[in-house]
């Protein structure tokens, strides 16, 4: 319950001056767009907190397959926005796009709830078949070995083997089993399965239609050159992660103590609070994020039905193959692929044929930000992965649950929003704001530090599990590295995108996201355990694996930040301003200005 009452008064220290400045300075339309976005915000994150350990516990994948599925899932997460900023832009307009969105999120996170019966696993020996008994979730897992109706622990053994403990000389199971002298067999229910599937395809088509656009929104509430455009993408940046950190506090509890059906249900039930919010708030946008041609979208062209209904149904008929896809890591990274090539070849002729100097170079300068945000996130989102099993396997967690480690980055985030704001105020008034290709890299040099405290103090570990402090470190370093680089993405797309493609390049941002998410998943997957039942075999070799991939990963990050920081000064001339502050920037207190006033660089 500590880390509840630390977050209540987190969150009022710093969202109360917030709302006064939502209610104060900027439009109605911010706040249901702030709210709206912070609920499905709750949703995705609440989801994304224990999505993990109900692959590996509920569902029994092995670490690897887990990793790859998440990366799957989350990857396609990420892609699908290409298609919604495309139909957006072109026929159906931002706000109908973030309606339908949402409905589909709302059905995909309360079928999330339906758990099915969890995976049953045997050991099987001389051709006899002994249960797997589990009991608990996340780091309260237990696993144990039914032999003559008596629960046995076990370990891996140096050579591979299995070693079962307590068992008397003579027993129906030898002390040790060589490997390969036995069978671990698995049962999953497939109706469970297919509707967890189900499930994460309609997140997946909602999130399509959602997220690119609702950015996308923020930035038309304010007219070209206004000064609390950044200030409002901050206000906005807030949101999304007070509903990430109550997400993770809370879905993970309940998803710990109650039930995955708890977790996931009270996800689905933040997605519908924002819906409710979006649609009852559709007066306060004022008239913003309608379609382009309302006639248009009106016509019939098939029978009765029109192209605003045909863009639905296709999207519910969508949910099909993105069903398909989701359950092959293969299909999705050659998905991917395409999708890449797509996008870099409509990029490459929109800047040949339809840009000017000024122009193209704004758009390569987005586009260099986007291989950057590749970077980052593919290190930055292991959080789900591979350093959410770490903390379940390897950290002594002093009372909390696993999954609630997933929410320091986003308490990070609203402890250090007024330190941020004080400093890119005081550098903006002096018009000494670095450019967005430097910032990138200081955020990439940060999140790979993350990774190399924990690797150069691993010899704090007791029993190998290390200091609880130790990750919060780690996250404090990549909460300030997504500081200086996330919302500067967010503005940058939006400043230095030409006005008529904005949400394609916002959904190629996300693109870069999918990017890493397949990459990510990859290299969780590599750094993963033996495990039975969901519970690792061997915490040393666990422990050692983990270890050797951070530093890897950390290393990578710091070699790619110090490359972003050489580039910085060679390329700083293509915003042709389109990054710098107004000569005399917005009064706009630190309290609530937060890391998004780095956007005005």
């Amino acid at each position: 319950m500590m880390i509840i009452l630390i977050g209540i008064v987190v969150t009022l220290v710093t969202g109360i001056p917030v709302l006064i400045q939502l209610l104060r300075h900027h439009p109605r339309g911010l706040i249901i767009l702030f709210f709206a976005e912070m609920w499905e915000r709750f949703s995705y994150y609440g989801m994304r907190g224990i999505l993990i350990f109900y692959l590996t516990q509920h569902l029994l994948f092995d670490d690897s397959t887990a990793g790859a599925q998440y990366g799957s899932y989350t990857s396609l997460v990420y892609l699908l926005p290409l298609i919604g900023g495309l139909l957006a832009d072109r026929w159906l307009g931002t706000r109908k796009a973030v309606a339908f969105g949402a409905l589909l999120l709302v059905a995909g996170h309360g079928m999330m709830a339906v758990e099915g019966t969890p995976a049953r696993q045997t050991l099987v020996y001389a051709g006899q078949s002994y249960e797997v008994a589990i009991e608990g979730r996340m780091e309260q897992r237990q696993v144990r070995v039914m032999v003559g109706g008596q629960p046995h622990e076990f370990a891996a053994t140096a050579e591979g083997g299995l070693e079962i403990k307590n068992m008397a000389p003579g027993g129906p199971l030898p002390t040790v089993m060589p490997k390969g002298s036995y069978e671990l067999k698995k049962v999953v229910d497939p109706f469970g399965k297919n509707a967890f599937y189900l499930a994460v395809s309609l997140i997946i088509m909602g999130v399509g239609f959602l997220k690119p656009n609702i950015s996308t929104i923020v930035g038309q509430l304010y007219p070209t050159g206004d000064p609390r455009r950044d200030s409002g993408f901050t206000l906005y940046y807030y949101g999304i992660n007070l509903g990430a950190f109550w997400a993770s506090v809370l879905c993970g509890w309940l998803g710990a103590d109650f039930g995955w059906w708890a977790g996931f249900g009270l996800a689905g039930v933040g997605m519908a609070a924002g819906f409710v919010v979006f649609v009852l708030g559709k007066k306060h946008l004022l008239g913003k994020g309608e379609p382009p041609n309302p006639e248009l979208l009106s016509r019939k062209i098939a029978g009765p039905i029109t192209r605003e209904w045909l863009i639905y149904l296709g999207g519910v008929l969508g949910v099909i193959p993105v069903w398909v896809l989701v359950q092959s890591n293969q299909l999705v990274g050659w998905a991917l692929g395409i999708s890449i090539i797509a996008a870099l070849a409509f990029i490459l002729f929109f800047l040949i044929t339809q840009c000017d100097k000024v122009e193209r170079e704004r758009m390569m300068l987005a586009m260099v930000l986007v291989f950057g945000s590749v970077v980052f996130f593919t290190l930055f989102e292991q959080a789900g992965t591979s350093l959410n099993l770490f903390a379940a396997r390897n950290v002594d967690l002093m009372g909390i649950d696993a999954a609630q480690t997933q929410s320091f980055n986003a308490g990070f985030i609203l402890i250090f929003a007024p330190i941020f704001a004080a400093m890119w105020t005081y550098l903006g008034a002096r018009r000494r704001m670095p450019n967005p290709t430097l910032t990138f890299g200081y955020g990439l040099l940060q999140v790979g530090l993350g990774f190399l405290v924990v690797v150069w103090t691993q010899g704090l570990a007791v029993e190998y599990k290390m200091p609880l402090y130790m990750l919060g470190l780690l996250y404090m370093l990549h909460t300030t590295g997504e500081l200086f680089l996330s919302p500067v993405g967010l503005s940058q797309i939006t400043k230095l995108s030409v006005a008529r493609v904005v949400s394609f390049m916002m959904a190629v941002w996300f693109l870069a996201s999918s990017i890493a998410q397949f990459v990510g998943g990859r290299i969780a997957g590599l750094m993963g355990a033996e495990t039975v039942g969901g519970q690792v075999l061997d915490s040393s070799l666990a422990f050692a694996t983990s270890m050797d991939g951070f530093n890897k990963l950390g290393w990578a990050g710091v070699t790619c930040g110090v490359v972003f920081v050489g580039l910085s000064f060679l390329i700083k001339g293509w915003a042709h301003g389109a990054d710098q502050p107004p000569v005399e920037p917005a009064l706009i207190t630190p309290t609530v200005d937060g890391e998004q006033q780095a956007a005005r660089i």
